[in-house]
């Protein structure tokens, strides 16, 4: 008697998660990671994000306002400088440099120049640091733009916000470039001195303390900006999502996952995440129900998916009936290939296990040839040895043994029938 095949549930990616700028987060399986990783290139999509007040500073400092901004931080440790300069010439020529376009060369010589001048004092050179390590940035230079960010903070000129401002566009390069001691030295230096409890601040930590697999540290940090937030982002929401399942609290993971796909029942990848995050907690039966659900509305669309639903069905019992459906419908689609030996292989068991022995055999044929060994063209034999088709059991016996076999006289046994 055959024995019934081990199907092994899929995972699934928890996607739809933003790059570091933008509140980062990562799903909650390897290939969510590998998901969350290649959202993570969207940063360079977003180069005036990396400093949330870039724009604004740039625009104040040009004109020598630098403190016409409302205070970002008031309960922050450091008592901000005066912003005095010292080289207005230099500063001015440095300004009207960094208003043109691509023009990030001539700023970054203008930068240096003014750095090195002895004329210059702590402001001056703060600036020029600042302009020179978003000129690096945009130049794709991260080593140069990371070195440069770091002078202003060292030059120490600027005022709180333009300062901690910077403080976090290092901290979000550091993540960037998978330096994440150091992406972490600098947020918690950054949140203890500004006090800060902004959402959007600490998931930044808590995104740095994902990528280090500190999923245990990262669950509070990220609770706290959800919680404290009005209207917390998805994408915030989704890397707690992605913490609780790693850390292996399922039942907080569901709550969430529950919660997210209530609040966006349209959401094909809320709804997918819903899913994963059931199978994960073993709850496999109501992780078909959410897959089976954007089934019958059309919204599997790709292989992955319609393998982790009929992958589900066959963990559960008595479903093999679903999983011939999905199989074939997704065959007819050509979302399924007609030559993938696990998909055919499934097919044959379910077939076999609904007694529609016939349809097993066909697909025990498709499957057989493309396996690595012979075990399913024994299976085959014995199946058809079953059914009395005793010739055609011997040909498949005899192409198992040509295939290699773990138990080549279970084949022999077969090709010694009468």
């Amino acid at each position: 008697m055959l024995r019934k095949y081990q199907f092994v549930v899929l995972s699934v990616v928890i996607a739809g998660l933003l790059a570091p700028a933008s509140s980062i987060a990562q799903s909650s399986s390897q290939s969510g990671r590998d998901a969350a990783t290649s959202e993570r290139n969207k940063t360079n999509n977003a180069r005036s994000a990396q400093n949330p007040d870039n724009n604004r500073n740039k625009r104040s400092m040009r004109d020598g306002r630098g403190g016409a901004e409302a205070e970002k931080y008031p309960e922050a440790t450091r008592e901000a400088p005066k912003t005095t300069s010292k080289a207005q010439s230099q500063l001015s020529k440095l300004f009207k440099a960094n208003e043109k376009e691509g023009n990030e060369a001539e700023v970054l010589t203008l930068a240096n120049e003014l750095m090195a001048s002895d004329k210059a004092g702590p402001y001056d050179k703060s600036v020029a640091a600042q302009l020179a390590a978003q000129a690096a940035y945009n130049t794709d230079d991260t080593k140069g733009a990371k070195e440069l960010a770091q002078k202003v903070i060292d030059f120490n000129g600027l005022d709180n916000n333009n300062h901690y401002g910077t403080m976090l566009f290092l901290a979000q390069l550091y993540s960037q470039d998978d330096q994440y001691n150091e992406a972490l030295s600098t947020i918690d230096r950054f949140l203890t001195e500004t006090k800060s409890q902004k959402p959007e601040e600490l998931v930044v930590k808590g995104n740095i303390l994902y990528r280090m697999e500190r999923y245990q540290d990262a669950i509070p940090v990220l609770k706290q900006a959800v919680e404290s937030s009005p209207e917390p982002k998805n994408e915030w929401m989704q890397l707690l999502l992605a913490s609780y399942a790693e850390a292996g609290q399922n039942d907080a993971a569901v709550k969430l996952a529950e919660s997210l796909a209530a609040k966006n029942p349209t959401d094909k990848k809320a709804q997918i995440n819903l899913a994963s995050v059931y199978s994960q907690a073993d709850q496999t039966e109501k992780a078909a129900g959410v897959m089976e659900k954007l089934r019958t509305g059309g919204q599997l669309t790709d292989e992955r998916e319609y393998k982790q639903l009929y992958t589900m069905y066959a963990n559960l019992d008595g479903k093999e009936k679903e999983v011939i459906s999905v199989i074939n419908e997704g065959l007819q689609k050509g979302v399924l290939k007609q030559d993938d030996y696990q998909v055919n292989l499934a097919l044959a068991q379910s077939y076999y296990y609904s007694e529609q022995i016939p349809q097993a055999i066909e697909a025990w044929r498709k499957a057989a040839p493309l396996s690595k060994d012979g075990e399913t063209y024994l299976n085959l034999a014995k199946v058809l040895w079953q059914e009395d088709r005793i010739p055609e059991a011997k040909e498949a016996a005899k192409a198992g043994l040509a295939k290699g076999l773990k138990k080549p006289e279970e084949a022999k046994k077969i090709l010694a029938l009468p």
